[in-house]
């Protein structure tokens, strides 16, 4: 008996679609950190929280192994074209993402789709945000009230993103986007 590979072509081309709509969001995230970074610093984390959106949706859509580090990476190579400068911080911050979205998935054997697990990943990539944003931006040289409000918006940025993820992920299973190959 003939078995479907878990990436079929299907399952590719779908990531490829995810991966290039998140990747212009991240694209246009990308372009508005520096004035973020000049103007509201203490906003930063929300908008890096955009990034977890290419894992997401397709996690959401197809609830696959591999799919959301696949999307991830085809998302930050869209993303790098609005910057190729930051290409490598582009390609990192898809690995470090996709990999622990990969990694919550994992620890379920890719069983459990329900939100609370894609809130946990959520919720590990705002701490880790919150944390390396912290020492090298530099916060504390920001008053109190700046630095309480980066860390609340670092750590629920990515939950807001997932949020907002996973209700087109799930739109896009409602319009068939995922029949054929995907888990159920």
């Amino acid at each position: 008996m003939a078995r479907h590979p878990i990436l079929s072509t299907r399952v590719l081309l779908v990531c490829a679609a995810i991966g290039v709509a998140t990747g212009i969001v991240g694209g246009i995230a990308g372009l508005l950190t520096p004035v973020v970074l000049a103007t509201v610093l203490f906003a930063y984390g929300l908008l890096l929280g955009a990034h977890v959106l290419p894992g997401i949706i397709a996690q959401e859509v197809l609830r696959l192994p591999l799919v959301a580090i696949l999307t991830h990476m085809l998302a930050a190579l869209v993303s790098s074209a609005f910057n190729p400068a930051w290409t490598m911080r582009f390609l990192g911050t898809a690995l470090l993402f996709g990999a622990i979205q990969e990694g919550v998935a994992a620890l379920t054997r890719y069983r459990a789709w329900g939100a609370w697990r894609f809130f946990i990943s959520a919720f590990i990539i705002g701490v880790i945000v919150a944390v390396v944003v912290l020492f090298a931006a530099h916060l504390s040289a920001l008053p109190l009230w700046a630095q309480i409000t980066y860390l609340a918006l670092s750590v629920c940025g990515p939950i807001a993103w997932t949020a907002i993820g996973l209700a087109i992920g799930a739109s896009l299973r409602r319009a068939g986007v995922a029949r054929q190959g995907a888990a159920r």
